[in-house]
Formats: structure tokens, sequence, C-alpha cells
């Protein structure tokens, strides 16, 4: 980096600044806003902000700062104390810092924070002085050798916290506030003694010191493990880098005229058009988020509906309250968004801390982008970009039945919507591990931290005991989509007993609860639920998607219900019905295993005779859902050997049904076992050496659609796809037997079948020669599982075991299964494409592998001119909504 003329650190603050919110990628979201609002005129305290490059330099240079980093930071303090009117370091008139981290991403409580930075004994007695309230220049100063020496110097904070809350016990104090003076500098004294006991040397009294120190642990933080969590979980790249805030201190401690607070201008859990937040009086900010202290309602309405008998900040401190009223207006009209602001008041002057776009969940994402539309300040595309499109699993999925029986335990504040039950855990690792093992759980917490990430995103739901509606569980977990219960007081949580007591009744750990989000309660056992009504915003969305949308969306499904419901989910088609799966039923296995068992072609078509009318109704339900989309049927793709019974009890109970010998199932068990069976006896495979299989499902296919077709007067549309060709005269060979079926159906009819032929493109060489290919087939559908499985040399279902080392380690950013890898699978699709358009140029192109229901996998779908994606029922509206945004963004 050396001679570098890079600019590394921009100010704002003044009623000016060097840059604005068009530089977010370089100032991240917090700097690129605090930029935005001093150039706005708005009060906010100054500051400059190091640039993600730094961070980007910092780990390239093996956590080495570039060089002349030192001067700017230098130049830096020195306009920052003229505009503060204060000097770093000076005991008469201190200058004190806040150190934040600020992504381009929101990552809240993910990284680190230091307050109060440039305190020591000098520049206390300074602070006290200057105003003129000693009491809170030494709490700040306890407040900040408790942050910094947990941040910068490892020392846990537990161990400030049991010194506390023992001086509190042998002097009967309840509350920090009920502190003095004197109290927090006894405090203070031990703290430092505490920090010289367990970090071998005493707390730095350097205020540069200090700040290099919390500027080392803020980018550090980057990598932490809870933020990398973070990032894997909201595809957040680690190249990104954080940027750091450092900004001048303003106090909400500073008695009662001083508060600090959390607002959105809107409800973020119902995105109702009304100022929704929490402010505590003399208090600093991490005390609303921490959940230590239960905070008071922003308006006088929001505190009388929630039967609150602390004022609110528009009755405590109306002036103020009325010009952040007028502040949420601008502020929301300039982003034109929902935000997401932090204010402190201090001694009566209100200042802004931050703004960015609020989280929020689904539900209100819907609604907020719906009304804004309505309302001029974006359009329906804007809006439609608005809403991420897997958040809308959270709608998809039932809610508590009104109508059903619940045994009420507890009643908290309402954090985040939804209702789910399972077992009760009380630790992060607890949650994560039962539901690795598949246990439905629910996270029971006296207040969570950011350490607790791994455990909230395994739990079906949280609960704490404490912490209000912008406490870390609240946030974290509208962000996730996972219903919340916070503050939940009247429940005590012994963590070492293994259980919760809530007046009198005690749940053990493993109990099964049930947590309602919406309305903040907490039910015994598990609770009836019901299916959610996709209406209203939902509806009004979806119909602006499909209009902006090129892709079609199909679903994968092949049972009546799962076909209707991704008919109900807006599905145009089905892009994949996987015929095995109705080989499975119990009432047809034995007739699957007796053409199984068969010696010879006569054998084998005798029990092909029993399952035909089975697939046939099967077939006709699916087309009279239906209708007239079409229906894309895969012929039978795994190993026979997958429909033998493995056990010795279950071999026998085969034989007894089937009147074969125990011996002879083992034998023929044993001589269709295959080493890698993934890649081999499947697929168009068995059809060639078993054509009167495929014949048998093409007889059904066309018998069904004839009946269908005199039923309702409506030919279904059918697309015959046969499973993982490699080379093309393997289509050929089974297309010829498929066409000869036709004929004869239609003899026996009197009803010509209408039909595509076409294969599932999942072997590389099929991709590699789909101009081939392409002569037999009128259709191509990209199974991108097995596709990623060939190309990569993974097995999906063995892979899993190791596959969260190279997401950890950054080999992979992504696992290939969720979603799609471009650079490689993707390669092969646009080959794929390109060369079976060059053979036939109106072939149609969809994907049906679990890719079609990722949005990143739709975007690239889009973009490479597949004509749909096909995915899972539940999937359908994400489908539609990524499809949609890939549109709109192409446009742009």
């Amino acid at each position: 980096m050396s001679g570098s003329k890079r600019k590394w650190i921009y100010a704002f603050g003044g009623g000016s600044a060097d840059g604005d919110s068009s530089l977010k990628n370089l100032l991240g979201g917090k700097g690129a806003n605090l930029a935005e609002m001093a150039s706005l005129g708005l009060p906010v305290p100054p500051g400059f902000t190091l640039t993600t490059e730094v961070c980007t330099a910092y780990y390239d240079n093996d956590r080495t700062y570039p060089d002349g980093l030192t001067a700017e930071i230098d130049s830096a303090l020195a306009e920052l104390e003229e505009k503060a009117g204060k000097k770093f370091g000076d005991p008469s008139n201190p200058l004190l810092v806040s150190v934040r981290s600020g992504a381009r991403a929101s990552m809240p409580g993910m990284m680190d924070t230091v307050l109060n930075l440039g305190l020591n004994d000098e520049t206390a007695e300074g602070l006290a002085i200057l105003s003129g309230d000693r009491r809170f220049a030494f709490d700040s100063y306890r407040r900040f050798i408790q942050m910094y020496s947990d941040v910068v110097l490892g020392v846990s904070h537990s161990v400030f916290e049991e010194i506390l809350d023992d001086y509190k016990a042998e002097n009967d104090f309840n509350l920090d506030t009920e502190l003095s003076a004197d109290d927090w500098e006894v405090i203070v004294a031990a703290y430092k003694k505490a920090v010289a006991e367990n970090h071998d040397r005493p707390f730095p009294t350097d205020p540069r010191e200090q700040l290099n120190g919390a500027m080392d642990a803020v980018f550090g933080s980057w990598m932490n493990e809870r933020a990398n969590t973070y990032r894997r979980l909201h595809d957040i790249p680690h190249s990104w880098g954080t940027a750091v805030n450092v900004q001048a201190m303003v106090f909400g401690n500073m008695g009662e005229k001083s508060a600090t607070g959390v607002a959105f201008t809107r409800n973020p859990s119902t995105g109702e058009n009304r100022v929704y937040g929490e402010f505590l009086i003399n208090a600093q900010g991490e005390d609303v988020v921490a959940g230590i202290r239960t905070p008071q309602n922003l308006t006088k309405k929001t505190r009388e509906e929630m039967g609150d008998d602390m004022p609110s900040m528009e009755e405590a401190m109306p002036e103020v309250y009325a010009d952040l009223d007028k502040i949420f207006t601008r502020l929301e009209t300039h982003y034109r968004d929902m935000q997401d602001i932090e204010f402190t008041v201090e001694q009566g002057n209100l200042y802004l801390l931050q703004t960015r776009n609020g989280k929020r969940t689904a539900r209100a994402a819907l609604r907020i982008a719906v009304d804004m539309a309505a309302d001029g300040l974006i359009t329906e595309d804007e809006a439609v970009l608005r809403v991420e499109p897997a958040s809308l699993d959270q709608l998809l999925h039932p809610t508590l039945d009104p109508e059903g029986e619940r045994d009420l335990l507890v009643k908290g504040l309402p954090a985040s919507p939804g209702a789910a039950w399972g077992k009760v855990v009380f630790t992060a690792d607890d949650a994560r591990d039962m539901a690795q093992a598949g246990e439905k759980v629910i996270l029971v917490r006296t207040e969570t931290s950011p350490e607790d990430i791994h455990g909230m995103h395994a739990a079906e739901a949280i609960v704490t005991s404490r912490g209000g509606m912008t406490s870390h569980a609240a946030v974290v977990a509208r962000g996730m989509g996972t219903p919340c219960v916070c503050g939940a007081g009247d429940m005590r949580i012994e963590e070492a007993q293994g259980r919760f007591t809530v007046a009198g009744r005690k749940v053990q750990r493993g109990e099964i609860i049930t947590v309602d989000g919406a309305t903040g309660q907490v039910f015994m056992g598990q609770a009836k639920m019901v299916q959610p009504e996709l209406s209203g915003d939902f509806a009004r969305l979806m119909e602006w998607a499909d209009r902006a949308r090129k892709l079609k969306v199909r679903t994968n499904a092949e049972t009546p219900h799962d076909v209707q419901t991704a008919k109900d989910f807006g599905a145009e088609g089905i892009g994949l019905c996987r015929t095995e799966h109705m080989f499975f039923d119990a009432d047809r296995i034995a007739a699957v295993r007796e053409m199984i068992l068969a010696d010879d072609v006569e054998g084998r078509e005798k029990a092909l005779a029993k399952i035909q009318p089975y697939q046939t109704d099967d077939f006709v339900e699916i087309f009279r859902i239906m209708e007239d989309r079409p229906c894309t049927i895969r012929l039978l793709d795994p190993p026979l050997h997958e429909f033998l019974p493995h056990t010795e009890e279950d071999v026998q109970a085969v034989a007894e049904a089937t009147g074969l010998p125990a011996d002879q199932l083992m034998k023929r068990a044993a001589d269709l076992h295959e080493t890698n069976p993934m890649l081999g006896h499947r697929g168009c495979r068995l059809g060639v050496t078993f054509p009167e299989i495929y014949e048998m499902q093409a007889r059904a296919i066309f018998e069904a659609q004839a009946a269908v077709e005199k039923e309702t007067g409506v030919q279904p549309l059918v697309e015959v796809m046969i499973p993982l060709v490699s080379i093309a005269p393997e289509l050929k060979f089974l297309k010829q037997r498929v066409d000869a079926v036709a004929k004869e159906v239609t003899g026996k009819t009197g009803v010509a079948p209408k039909y595509m032929l076409g294969t599932m493109i999942e072997l590389p060489r099929a991709a590699l020669t789909a101009d081939e290919v392409a002569e037999h087939a009128e259709f191509f559908s990209f199974g991108t599982n097995d596709l990623t499985q060939t190309t990569y040399g993974l097995s999906r279902d063995d892979s899993g075991k190791f596959l969260n080392d190279y997401i950890k380690n950054n080999i992979y950013e992504k696992d290939p299964f969720v979603s799609l890898d471009q650079t490689g699978v993707g390669a092969l699709i646009e080959i794929a494409v390109e060369r079976g358009r060059k053979t036939r140029g109106d072939i149609k192109l969809g994907i049906c592998g679990e890719h079609g229901g990722d949005p990143a996998s739709i975007r690239f779908c889009s973009k490479t001119g597949l004509d749909y994606v096909s995915c899972s029922p539940y999937r359908v509206p994400i489908a539609r909504l990524a499809a949609a945004q890939a549109a709109i963004s192409e446009n742009q």
C-alpha cells in the first residue's frame, strides 16, 4: 500500500460531510447515513469514518493497517476536536468518542462497539466538573472500563457484573440508578483492579492507545464467530469488510433531562404506519438493546394499548418528541423507506446517532411496500424489489388456530410474529444439537446475546424473560423470521436446574411449549395450527410481481395435496412429477417388488399390469387439478434396489406377501446391489434394460390424459421426461417406444395423446452434447441436484458431513446444493442452452432441481433465458417474486 493516495477517512458533522449515501459500499451503511444526515443539516454529533477498504487492507496485510492511515487519523481527530469544541485527552475539556462498526449490510449486534472512549482518572474528573454531575461522570467511566475490557482486552463482562452485583447486594441496592457518585468511584477502582488481575497489565489510560485498541477490536470483530455465522445465514460476502465510525459522544445518562432510544417510523412487525419504539431516561444506548432495563414507549397511544403505567416520551419530553416526530417524517420521505433510528437526548438537546432501512417481518415488508406504492412514494416495481423473496416463507406456514384450546403459561412482548411449538432448551448449544438431531426446539433465555446466534437460528422460536421490542432477541428474530416473545417477566429461569417457573408451574427442559410471537403469549403443550390466508397485501404484491416477471413458475409435486397446494400458491404447471414416489404406497409396493423379482419379460409385464391402474388413477387426479397447465412427468429414475426390503424382518414380510422364498428375495437384492448406485443402473438405463417399465408408465399417462379429456373436454398438456440421459442414442431408443405406446393408446381410446418428449439434463456429457440430444428432445429440464453432484464429484447425501468446513473456511461461499454454482454448473447450463437452441430453436427450457426455489439461482435462470423454474409447492411464491425481481433488475 506504500505510496497509495487512496482516501482512507471521510469526515461528517457540523452541517457538512465528505460523503453521502451513494458511498454505502465504501462508508458502510452507518457511515453513509451519518454523512447523509449531516449534509441534510440534522443534529448529528461530528465524527469520521474509516472505510471498508481499510478493513480489506487490514486483512490482506496480516492485520496491518495501510501506510498513511495514522497521519489521516491525526488529521481527522483534529478536525473532530474543532467541530466538537473539545479536545481528545484534555482533562479540562475532554472529547469522548464512540467507536462502532458499520458494514454495508446491517448486522445488528454481530460486531463490537466501544462507548465513552477517552476516559481515564483525569478526564473523568474533568467530565464531572464540565457536566456538573460527578455521578454521571463515574457511571460513564465504569461503563467504559467494562465495555473496553470485554471488547478489546478480552476480560469477560461477567467479571464486572459479578463485582457490581456483589456491591449492590452488600449495600442493599436493587437498581444501578440507586448508586451515588461515591459508589461508582468504588466500582471503578474495583474494575481497574480486576483488569490488572485478569489481563496481567493495567487498564490503558492514554486515549490514543485506547482508540487504536478499539479500532483493532472492531476491525477484528468482522471475522469473529458470530459475525461469520450471521454472514453465512444472510449471504453477506466476507470480502465486503466493515467500516469503523469514530463519533463524538453525546450522553443520554446525564440526568433526568437526558435519554436514549430506538425508533422505527413504522411498526416493524405489522407494517402499520405509525411510530414505534422505546426509550429510557438517564441511560445510554446499550441499556435499551441489552434488555437490562425495561424501556418505556415513545407514544402515548402505544403506552395505553400496552397497559403501561410509565410515561411515554411524548408525555415526558413533549418538545423533544415533537422535534423527533418531524425528523421521522423527513427521514422516511428522504430515504423512501421505513427507517430504524437511534437517538440520544443530552440535557434536552436531541441528537441522531443512526438511521438505516429498518429490518422488518415479511408481513410488515409487504404492507409497507404496498402502502408506499399506493401513496406514490415508490413505484409498483420498487415495491416488488422491497420484499426479500425468501422472507415470504414466514407467511406460508401455519399460525395458531384462534378456535383451538390453549393453556396459557406466560405473556410477554410480541417481538416477532409467527407461531411455533417445540421442546424447551435453555442454551444455544442445546438448541443447535437437538435441532440437528431432528427435534423442534424453543430457545428460552433470560436474554440473548450475539454469542447465541447459532442457537437462535436452530430454534423454532425464542422466548426471553427480559428485554424489550428492540432488544437483541427481538431484532435478530425478526430478521430471521423466527417467532419471538421478549420481556416475559413473570418467568423465572433456573438454567442450572433445567427448568423455568411461572406462578409456581415448573416447565422442565424437553417439555413442549407453543409460542405465539404475534400476541406475545406462551402456551403449555402443542397448540393447534391453521393455514395462512394469502390475500390482501400479499395478493396485490404478487399481482405486481406476475406482471413484471418473464420466467414461468412451476412446481415439483406428485401427490394431489401437493399439486393443489402449489396451484393455490400460483404454480403455472408441474415441472417435475417424480413417478417413483407413487410406487412406494403400501397397496402397490408388493406389485413393484414382484416386477423387480420377475425372471423374464412376461413376469415383469404381469406385475406391471397390476401397477398401471394405480399410475393411471394418480395421473387422472393430477390432470384434473392442473387442468390445461403443462405437466412434466419424469419416468422411473431411482435404482430398483431402493424398492426391495433390506432387513430380515422386512424380507420375511415380503416373502409372505408375494409367496416367494426369502432366500430368493435376498439373492435378488444382492444381485441388484451397486457400489455407487447414484451413478449406476438407474434413470434411462433402466428403460433401456427393461423398456416395458417405461412403456407401462407412458400407457398410464396417455390413458389418463384421454380419460380427463373425455370427462372435462380439456386435454391436459403432457411433457414426458426421460431421466439421466448422457448420450443422444439413449433418448432416441426410448422415444421410439413412447411414440409406439401413444399410437397404441390412440387406437384403444380414440384420443390421440398430445405430448412433448424431452429429457432431464443432469450429466455433464448431456450438457456438452446438447446439440445432439436436442435432435430427439423437445424440451430440456435441468436437474441441478444431480448436475451439481456429477460436476463436483460430491454426493448430496454424504457431503453434509464436511461441507460446513468448506463454508466455514471460505473455500465455498455457499453450499452448492442450496444455491447454484453459477461459475461451474452454470457454465454447463449455458452451454446446453446455446447448443440445444442451435439444433432446435423452439426448445423449451426449465430447471427442476431444488435450486428452482433459490432467489440467486432464479436470477441466473432469468439471465440465461430459461422459460421456467420449478420448485417445491411452498416455494412457488418465493420463485414468483424472485423471477419478478430478476426481470426488473435486468431492465434497469
